[in-house]
């Protein structure tokens, strides 16, 4: 079994904190630019390999990028905990924190179950390169398509962009919130089920609930936000259930480098929320469209005729 080094645990922490929250698929990179490198790389970092570990440690990277996002995200948090245990003790869903701690709630079980149930089928049977540049090239088409039905009147670009009456007092960020809990229950478990084609190397978590959100009436921002949300406690919850035979004897030797890939990773992804928040704004999916597009179909030449 190979042992993951320093260099490769820090750029594999660097790469998986921003692709992870960029709609381009931080698996699929995982995957795809290990083999691209070739050598030790391509030895150490391979997927579908047996007996490697390179899977949970890529998932465990994900506790760091969960973290960041609870860090930035961090009076969401307190709102949404605080809602979910006032509901919970009261017995009621009232205010708007109480409602948006539901809604995080229940979009998260359709991904939570499909993850435990299909892990292995995805792992053994997909986790290879020409699949995952498959996929890739799939996630940014899909993409595409969203941008396009949008303008055709599908989404609403600014839609709840301006504070209602009442509400100019809020922060933004509470102001994001409020029109995210106007959903209904089904619309929210709709985007939060389309995390589990993140199950397939290529295809984008953030991308596809980001799509998902824009084709229920969100905005770009409001969507990204949610899909950030959401994206917490799946992300979260995966990494603890994968982190395990890390801390046993499987473990030894890959500890440190995959604190040091954690500090990367934690770096990388709270920097890269920080922009994508700010970047969902006033722009589009169509630059992240381009680049899986065409480096979908690179690799997929690439593999296929080497």
């Amino acid at each position: 079994m190979s042992v993951l080094t320093y260099p490769e645990a820090v750029g594999v922490g660097l790469l998986q904190g921003v692709t992870e929250l960029f709609p381009v698929s931080s698996l699929g990179h995982s995957i795809l630019i290990p083999a691209l490198l070739g050598g030790h790389w391509k030895h150490d970092l391979d997927v579908s390999a047996d007996g490697s570990l390179y899977l949970n440690e890529l998932v465990g990277l994900h506790l760091a990028t969960a973290l960041a996002l609870v860090v930035y995200f961090w009076r969401d948090w307190v709102r949404v905990i605080r809602g979910l245990a006032t509901s919970v003790t009261q017995r009621r869903i009232e205010t708007a924190d109480q409602r948006l701690a539901w809604l995080i709630v229940t979009a998260c079980v359709p991904v939570a179950v499909a993850g435990v149930a299909l892990d292995k089928v995805f792992r053994t049977t997909l986790g290879r390169p020409i699949p995952t540049a498959i996929f890739l090239m799939l996630n940014g088409i899909v993409l595409f398509v969203t941008e396009q039905l949008r303008r055709g009147g599908t989404g609403r670009r600014r839609a709840g962009a301006v504070a209602a009456p009442g509400e100019e007092h809020l922060s933004a960020e509470e102001q994001s919130d409020l029109r995210i809990t106007r959903m209904t229950i089904r619309q929210a478990v709709t985007i939060g089920a389309a995390q589990i084609l993140a199950l397939l190397p290529g295809i984008s978590r953030s991308g596809s609930t980001i799509s998902a959100g824009i084709f229920k009436g969100l905005n770009h921002e409001d969507s990204a936000r949610f899909a950030f949300l959401l994206a917490t406690p799946v992300i979260g919850g995966a990494a603890l259930l994968k982190l395990p035979p890390l801390l046993g004897a499987q473990g030894n030797g890959l500890r440190g480098p995959l604190l040091a890939g954690g500090v990367a990773a934690f770096v990388a992804a709270y920097l890269a929320t920080r922009y994508l928040v700010r970047y969902f704004e006033n722009r589009t999916l169509i630059p992240f469209a381009i680049y899986c597009s065409v480096a979908g179909l690179g690799s997929l030449a690439y593999f296929t005729l080497a």
